[in-house]
C-alpha cells in the first residue's frame, strides 16, 4: 500500500492531479501489481529485516510515451527518488522505471550506504535489451556485521567571513543538537584578507539532509563542500568509577578486547572538583589511575 501510495502521489503532482484520480499509462495496472506485490512477497518470504540501496542508475536521452516524446529519467521517476541518491551513467536508455524508482524509494532505509555484510546468498534479474553495461539488476542478502568498526560518514564543510562568533556558535550547537557527530570551526584567511572560519560537521549518512538544512537556516553560507570519508572507531563504553573525591564517569576506548583510550568525563570531574575543592586535574588523574587499578 505504501507503494503504491507513493507512485499515485507522484503521478498524481506530476498530472497535477490527485492520487484517487490518477491512471496508471505507462505503468500499467498489471505490470504494476506484478512488480509491486511480488517484491513485497520476496521481501517477506526472505526474511528480510532491512533494505539498503546503491545510488540509482536513471539513465538518459528521451522515451515516447502517451504524452508525446520526454525526457529520462522521467518526471514520475524524478519525483519518486528526490532526495536519493542517483548516479547519470551517460547510457541512453531508461535504466529505472516510476515502478521500480516506487519499490526502492519505499523500501529501502538508506542509500549509497556502505555496508559490512556477510553475503549469504546473491540473486540477478537480468532486462531485456542489450545495454553498454550489463543490463541486470542485483540483490544480496546477508547478516549484517556488527563488530566492523569502520564505516563511512559524512564531512560537510563552508568557509563563512560575514557571521558573527555568536551566530557561529549558536549553530555548532544547533547541529550538535541535531544528531551530528562532530562540529569544529578552523581560523582561516579568505580572499580580500578577511579573516573568517570554515565550519565542518561530521554526520552518519542519514543525518545529511538534515545538516544542510540546518546549514542553510542558521549560517550565511551560499554553499557546502560534502564528501564522503572512512571513520574507524574504538569499541567503547563508559563506566563509572570511585576515587578519592567521588564518583566519575570514564570513557574507556578497546581495539581487539585491550584497553587503548581513557578519559574522564570533564562534566563528573568538574562537579566532583567544585564538590571536593581538589584541582580538576587531580580528579582527572585519579579516575584514569581507579581504571588502570
Amino acid at each position: 500500500k505504501a507503494i503504491f501510495t507513493r507512485l499515485a502521489e507522484a503521478e498524481a503532482k506530476i498530472h497535477d492531479s490527485t492520487p484517487d484520480k490518477v491512471h496508471f499509462h505507462e505503468v500499467g495496472a498489471v505490470d504494476a501489481i506484478v512488480d509491486i506485490v511480488g517484491a513485497c512477497i520476496g521481501i517477506e518470504k526472505l526474511g528480510v529485516d532491512k533494505v539498503v540501496a546503491s545510488s540509482i542508475a536513471t539513465g538518459c536521452g528521451f522515451v515516447k510515451c502517451q504524452h508525446g516524446t520526454i525526457p529520462v529519467p522521467v518526471p514520475a521517476t524524478v519525483e519518486l527518488l528526490r532526495g536519493k541518491p542517483t548516479v547519470q551513467t551517460g547510457i541512453e536508455a531508461e535504466l529505472c522505471t516510476p515502478t521500480g524508482a516506487a519499490i526502492i524509494s519505499t523500501l529501502a532505509e538508506s542509500f549509497g550506504e556502505k555496508l559490512s555484510i556477510k553475503v549469504e546468498q546473491t540473486g540477478y534479474g537480468a532486462g531485456s535489451r542489450d545495454l553498454e553495461i550489463p543490463n541486470l539488476v542485483r540483490l544480496m542478502l546477508g547478516e549484517v556485521d556488527d563488530t566492523e568498526s569502520s564505516y563511512d560518514v559524512v564531512l560537510i564543510e563552508s568557509n563563512i567571513d560575514d557571521d558573527s562568533p555568536e551566530i557561529i556558535g549558536y549553530a555548532c550547537e544547533q547541529l550538535f543538537a541535531a544528531g551530528a557527530l562532530d562540529v569544529w570551526t578552523t581560523p582561516i584567511m579568505m580572499k580580500k584578507h578577511r579573516s573568517g572560519v570554515s565550519l565542518s560537521v561530521l554526520c552518519q549518512p542519514d543525518d545529511k539532509q538534515k545538516m544542510l538544512d540546518l546549514l542553510f537556516k542558521e549560517t550565511s553560507t551560499f554553499g557546502l563542500r560534502i564528501r564522503y570519508v572512512e571513520r574507524e572507531i574504538l569499541d567503547r563504553e563508559i563506566v563509572q568509577v570511585n576515587t578519592p573525591y567521588g564518583t566519575v564517569g570514564v570513557k574507556i576506548g578497546r581495539r581487539d578486547n585491550v584497553i587503548v583510550s581513557i578519559s574522564p568525563e570533564y562534566e563528573d570531574c568538574r562537579t566532583v572538583a567544585l564538590e571536593s575543592g581538589v584541582a580538576l586535574k587531580k580528579i582527572y588523574e585519579a579516575a584514569t589511575q581507579a581504571v588502570n587499578d
